[in-house]
């Protein structure tokens, strides 16, 4: 739960299968339905070994079962494999370099439109991508719109998505009273002013938090509001935002005090920490309450309750999810090693078991892990399933594209939330800095 920023890598060639697998809990498998379709036959080239980059772990059984299906692979193939794991807030810079000098990791998994910033230094994915979507009964529409160009070619492979729910201690909310997190704005907010009233407050993060500071586009599209339109004009500086810009500010009064500082680790410290009583988050926080060996963990995984975000002035969900998208980088020496490294890790045998171990925190990209006994062995999981079927894109009105995600890696529309509940800047004042930020990347 500290702040994962040192990179970390792991080297596979023979023998360590044994190793890897000792300690983990046993894995249950689910109904996959899947199809008998060939797979394409990627050739791999003589003396290929690959390098992945990838965002470190935040639940344990990420990287167990990552290292452990990339000893599989490493060994079934004879293709040694290195994977370098990346704070998530390092992650975004690494992979501009790699693409900027032509030099680094094969493979990098990077954040939602982020392939779309380096056209022409992906390797195209279509006879991949084609091939999983007919296997596994199609991509979910967000992962078409990460993982395509304009053109139609698949750019990168979504491997999977993390997304929140609302995180809460049901002991605290009827304390509040409270029996549940209430589906629309106004309910949810009395309920955080209510657990600040009673000395539990609630704290969503308002740092430069790259997945857990996406409740605010949840909130901006909920007002009926975006950074967009539908055809990729910057319009942000409308009394939409306003809208939503002056609920945050209300909102985010009740919360814990430090939230300006918070980065993706720190909620869930602070809620484990019995600091806070609700936030927003993936299942990070439960999985590691419930898989702790403290008796005072386990009881507040027993106490931990996931809802839906509530519901705003549109009246429809409207959350996003962070997706990792797989890119093979145009400068690798070894593209076909790269795409079968990649089939093998979207396979049910590892795909599944991967999913398992984490507990649900990467939500699968494709229709047939739907069957995944992940979702039905724990009923704590189930809020998590659907996330990126209902996943709005984070360039929503518009297109992913080389503006927009720039603009997601410059954090514009955070930024906007943060200086308005920060009091640094009035809503007109906040939403119109927004707008002349994004228009220096959406150019005409």
């Amino acid at each position: 739960m500290n702040r994962i920023t040192r990179r970390r890598s792991m080297q596979y060639g023979a023998g360590a299968v044994g190793a890897l697998t000792m300690g983990l809990p046993r894995l249950s498998y689910g109904e996959v339905q899947i199809k008998e379709v060939d797979p394409p036959q990627f050739e791999i080239e003589d003396g290929a070994q690959i390098r992945v980059l990838r965002p470190s772990k935040f639940v344990a059984g990420d990287e167990e079962l990552w290292n452990i299906n990339s000893q599989k692979f490493a060994e079934q193939y004879g293709v040694p494999v290195i994977v370098d794991y990346e704070g998530w807030e390092d992650l975004r810079p690494k992979t501009a370099v790699a693409a900027s000098v032509g030099q680094g990791a094969d493979i990098i998994l990077g954040w939602r439109e982020d392939p779309h910033l380096y056209p022409g230094k992906t390797v195209i994915l279509n006879d991949l991508n084609t091939y999983l979507g007919e296997k596994y009964g199609g991509w979910f529409d967000i992962c078409n719109t990460y993982g395509m160009n304009k053109e139609g070619d698949w750019i990168s492979l979504p491997v999977g998505g993390s997304g929140s729910t609302m995180v809460a201690r049901k002991s605290m909310l009827q304390a509040a009273g409270y029996d549940s997190v209430p589906g629309d704005f106004p309910g949810f907010l009395d309920l955080c002013k209510k657990l600040n009233e009673a000395g539990t407050p609630a704290g969503l993060a308002l740092g430069n938090a790259v997945g857990d500071g996406g409740w605010v586009d949840w909130v901006l599209w909920a007002h009926g509001s975006s950074l967009v339109d539908e055809n990729n004009q910057v319009v942000i500086d409308n009394p939409k935002t306003i809208e939503a810009l002056e609920y945050a500010k209300e909102l985010s009064s009740h919360f814990i005090p430090g939230v300006f500082s918070w980065l993706d680790p720190s909620n869930n410290k602070a809620f484990l920490a019995n600091e806070v009583s609700l936030t927003s988050n993936g299942i990070s926080i439960y999985y590691a309450a419930k898989t702790s060996d403290d008796p005072a963990m386990q009881k507040i995984a027993e106490d931990i309750i996931h809802a839906d975000f509530p519901i705003g002035p549109v009246g429809t969900p409207t959350q996003g999810a962070l997706v990792i998208n797989a890119m093979v980088m145009q400068y690798t020496d070894y593209p076909n090693a790269a795409k079968e490294y990649l089939r093998f890790m979207m396979e049910q045998p590892q795909y599944e078991a991967w999913q398992n171990a984490c507990l649900g925190y990467w939500c699968h990209p494709l229709v047939a892990y739907d069957g995944s006994a992940v979702w039905t062995d724990d009923p704590k999981s189930l809020p998590y399933k659907n996330i990126l079927r209902n996943g709005i894109p984070q360039s929503f009105k518009g297109d992913p594209n080389e503006a927009s995600a720039a603009v997601a890696a410059d954090m514009v529309v955070l930024n906007m939330f943060q200086a308005v509940c920060a009091g640094q800047l009035n809503a007109a004042e906040a939403a119109k800095e927004a707008q002349r930020r994004a228009e220096r990347y959406y150019k005409t």
